[in-house]
């Protein structure tokens, strides 16, 4: 083949390469722009919100996470929230409790909550930040917290009670024995405690 017909088909070739090369600097450049364009957001259904929100220790992270911003790490928000459920500071939270959270949070909740995109859970790092469709459940989480039950009060009520009607009977105040403050006493402590445990099922 003489050097002129090589140089022809060459030229022939040219414009092809040069239009996959084009092709493919745009595929580059589309999937760098996507890289760069921030998530979206979008609408959870109302079912979703309350199934995250109804367990105490998924708002226990959106707290936490909304109050310090940009991204924790897994060890440092198990502390934290093993300290708010065991009543104690950080710096006190026991090996065991620590774990305990830390399991609970790695293998369940924080999976479930980065499905919906409300947090973006890197297991691999254990690096937790929002996602975005965080900010959904803000609105609805003040009211959420507002449903617990303050059962320590219940049942310091329900002993203060009891001890006021214990003295009465003492004093002989009609209709009152002690046997029927104890029973009266007794069915309130069981019925509080049993609408403590139900509360503990649901937001389980």
């Amino acid at each position: 083949m003489s050097s002129t017909s090589q140089r022809a088909d060459d030229q022939d070739l040219l414009p092809e390469e040069t239009d996959e090369q084009s092709e493919a600097s745009e595929a580059e450049a589309a999937a760098a722009s996507a890289a760069e364009e921030p998530e979206t957001s979008s609408e959870l259904p109302l079912d979703h919100v309350f199934e995250i929100l109804k367990n105490e220790r998924r708002r226990t992270v959106l707290h936490y996470l909304k109050e310090h911003g940009g991204t924790v790490s897994l060890g440092e928000l198990a502390e934290h929230v093993a300290a708010v459920e065991n009543g104690t500071t950080v710096a006190q939270v026991t090996s065991n409790e620590r774990k305990c959270v830390y399991v609970g949070l790695y293998q369940c909740h924080l999976p479930k909550m980065d499905n919906m995109d409300i947090v973006e859970f890197n297991q691999n790092r254990g690096r937790i930040s929002l996602g975005p469709n965080a900010e959904q459940l803000y609105e609805y989480l003040e009211e959420s917290d507002e449903v617990d039950r303050p059962w320590p009060l219940y049942y310091g009520s329900l002993t203060a009670a009891g001890t006021l009607l214990l003295a009465a009977s003492q004093l002989g105040v009609a209709l009152l024995t002690p046997t029927l403050v104890s029973v009266v006493v007794l069915f309130g402590i069981v019925g509080v405690a049993t609408a403590q445990s139900l509360d503990q099922r649901q937001t389980d």
